[in-house]
């Protein structure tokens, strides 16, 4: 009798977490598992607007997935998703063909370009580590071209951020204070640069606490990040963006757009006919696709919602804990079990502004400063501790003090 056959698509917070969980769940004769992914490592997509700004090596980021999975227990295919074609239980990757009997789909999401004219082909979102450390040169490559340019152009030095949500705030209270470091390497005055921040609604951080939000625009506007709040982006160019506020339009030269607006669906999930819900997969608690009992949906590409019928926020955390329920009823499954729930459990929220400032909620508890940044290392040390054990956490641990 041919073992049944498990398939994890992407190996991010979700995908990664678990494999990591079914090895050790599972004996070698109760399936077969199949981990797909683009690269040959996991990375920690909470660190990725450091990278971006030049404030932590992208490598400090990766891990090796290699050095997580048990490969007597796993086969690991390094390629990319093309389609999935429910009815036959197959997946079409780029090289080749797989079939399943359980799927589990933790491909995360996309960008959400929303039909701005310009947004695909000029903006530089912060997506994973190729898209960060291609920011970062970018940058950098501007500066240069500034400093040895006779015209001076200054859409080289005009950066903006669209998008004032957790990864917009983030990246731009990184860059802010890295800005002095990038202007004394390449001798350009620091105020020559402007930092721009566009955001559609009237405050930053949506669904953050008002004071928490207030707290991050005055820490970023005090470093010097130029907000414009009720900003509608309309176009971007090569060397411009349009935006428009109050019947008015504006423009901003500018060479440097990093795009964090929000994130939409795969495209492969709606050609598979998998109902979608705010542009995400929608679920049932038990984590299986609302659309087919053989799919399991994991991390960001998941729409779940807490106890009052609202949608939870996809975060890192969110998705370890889905990760265990997606395993655990896995293993149910193959035993002919029932399978277990997911509860909803109330997030947190957290938004850094920089290496030593940040706003969080805990358990109803505002935090502000340093121990909001505190914060997030204790967490993002908890999860190299439970995906890797010590040996990851001693080698890819954040220790270093505020």
């Amino acid at each position: 009798m041919n073992k049944p056959h498990i398939v994890i698509l992407g190996a991010g917070y979700g995908g990664i977490m678990t494999a990591v969980k079914l090895q050790k769940q599972l004996g070698q004769n109760e399936a077969e598992i199949t981990l797909v992914h683009k690269y040959d490592y996991h990375f920690q997509t909470s660190c990725l607007h450091e990278n971006a700004a030049g404030t932590l090596h992208q490598d400090c980021s990766k891990i090796k997935i290699k050095d997580i999975i048990n490969r007597s227990k796993i086969n690991f295919i390094i390629d990319e998703v093309v389609s999935i074609k429910r009815e036959a239980k197959k997946i079409r990757l780029k090289n080749r063909k797989l079939n399943y009997d359980l799927l589990v789909i933790g491909l995360g999401a996309e960008p959400n370009t929303e039909g701005i004219p310009g947004l695909n082909e000029y903006t530089y979102p912060i997506t994973d580590i190729n898209s960060a450390r291609f920011i970062r040169e970018h940058i950098e490559y501007n500066f240069a071209s500034y400093a040895n340019d006779i015209k001076k152009d200054e859409s080289r030095l005009n950066i903006v951020i669209g998008g004032g949500g957790i990864l917009g705030v983030a990246f731009a209270g990184e860059l802010i204070n890295q800005i002095p470091i990038m202007c004394k390497e390449y001798d350009v005055e620091k105020t020559q640069i402007r930092l721009y921040m566009l955001e559609e609604n009237t405050s930053l951080l949506q669904g953050f606490d008002e004071e928490l939000a207030h707290y991050a625009i005055t820490s970023l506007q005090s470093r010097g990040v130029e907000v414009i709040h009720q900003a509608k982006l309309k176009e971007c160019q090569d060397n411009k963006v349009v935006y428009e506020m109050e019947g008015k339009e504006y423009v901003i030269p500018s060479r440097t757009f990093i795009w964090t607006g929000g994130v939409q669906a795969n495209p492969i999930f709606e050609k598979a006919g998998l109902t979608l819900k705010n542009k995400r997969i929608e679920v049932y608690s038990n984590m299986l696709s609302t659309k087919d009992d053989s799919i399991f949906v994991v991390g960001e590409c998941a729409y779940t919602v807490n106890e009052n019928g609202e949608e939870i926020l996809p975060t890192a955390k969110k998705a370890v804990e889905e990760a265990a329920v997606v395993a655990k009823n896995i293993s149910l499954w193959l035993r002919n079990k029932e399978l277990t729930f997911c509860q909803p459990v109330k997030q947190g929220m957290l938004a850094t502004l920089g290496r030593d400032d940040g706003v969080a909620t805990i358990q109803n508890h505002k935090i502000f400063g340093w121990k909001a940044v505190l914060i997030k290392r204790i967490s993002d040390n908890h999860y190299l501790y439970k995906l890797g054990g010590w040996n990851l956490l001693l080698k890819k641990g954040n220790f270093h003090l505020l």
